[in-house]
Formats: C-alpha cells, structure tokens, sequence
C-alpha cells in the first residue's frame, strides 16, 4: 500500500470520526435542551421553523439567565406571598375580573422579588423558561385571559381558569422552583 492510499484513509477515517463526534455533540445539547425546557423546547423549534436556530435561541436564553441573580425567598417574604394570594383569590367571589389582574401583579411581582427582569411580558417567559419551560403555558394561557378581561371580554370560566393558571406558576415560583440550588450567595 502507498503511503498516498495510506494518508487518505487515515484522512478519511479522521473525518467520520469528527462526524461521528459533532453528531455525538449535537444529539446529547439536544437532548439536554429537551429536558431542560420540556414543553418549552417543541414550542419554540415550532415557532421558528428552524431547529438550529431554536436551539441557538434556547441556549441565548439560559446565558442571560445564567447571567440573573435568581434567588430563593426567605420563609416570612414567601408567607407573605401566600396570605396575598389568599387574599387575591377570595377577591374573586366579588370582582372575578379584579382578581385576575391582582393575581397578574402578584405573580410579576413575585418574579420580580426573585430577581427576575419584568419589564415586558415576552421577556420574562423567555426568563422564566429556562426553569420554568413546564409551566410557562399556564403563565401564556392565564395572560390572554387577563388581556380579555382588561377589556371586559373574558367569561367567567375563562376568569377561573386564569387563576388557576396563574396559581401553577405562583405555587413553582414560591417554592423556588425547586431551583434553590443555582441562587447565588
């Protein structure tokens, strides 16, 4: 065998083994993305038409998260939490379209208290999705209902929903998402 017949093999098999590698590579970001943002990640491979470019979006994301100081709550700031979500779900026997908007503010401001950014609702479920990605369509579901009934437009089944929509991500939040492990000290 020549030593050109030998140097393009060895050529050859040097490049299916980087192949076989970049492949290796992309398959276990892809799956981790998968597990990471769960719903979240078909939503926005969905959206974008373009795998790739989801999954460099997904990855965008959990840099500027990365970059968040995302913090537990102390116990009496998450009483506090609590007895205000009491007081704002039984508001709503009375005023169904009030406590939907106070559950809202609740909620933001609850995000805001673990140090999330709040300035525009299409950032924070980028934010939150990161470690939030399986319940984020409760977060979606209960703002459209709250839209409607800024306008006086939602029935009061929707209203319901909203608020139990709002209380999965209110109840993930306060217990920190089970994500006390990435609060910085």
């Amino acid at each position: 065998m020549s030593t050109g017949m030998l140097l393009a093999i060895i050529i050859l098999v040097a490049a299916v083994v980087i192949v076989i590698g970049v492949a290796a590579a992309l398959t276990v970001r892809r799956r981790r993305l998968r597990e990471r943002f769960g719903p979240e990640y078909e939503r926005t491979v969905e959206e974008s038409g373009n795998r790739r470019a989801a999954e460099r979006d997904l990855s965008a994301r959990e840099k500027r998260h990365d970059s968040l100081d995302i913090k537990p709550l102390e116990s009496g700031t998450r009483d506090r939490y609590t007895r205000e979500w009491t007081s704002v779900q039984s508001e709503f026997v009375d005023r169904p379209e009030d406590a939907v908007q106070d559950a809202d503010l609740l909620v933001t401001s609850l995000m805001h208290e673990r140090g999330y950014p709040t300035e525009n609702f299409e950032q924070r479920v980028k934010d939150l999705s990161v470690e939030h990605g399986r319940t984020l369509e409760h977060y979606r579901s209960a703002h459209e209902v709250n839209a409607l009934s800024i306008k006086h437009e939602a029935t009061t089944e929707q209203l319901r929903g909203a608020m139990v929509h709002y209380r999965a991500l209110f109840d993930e939040l306060l217990s920190n998402g089970g994500q006390a492990r990435h609060a910085r000290a």
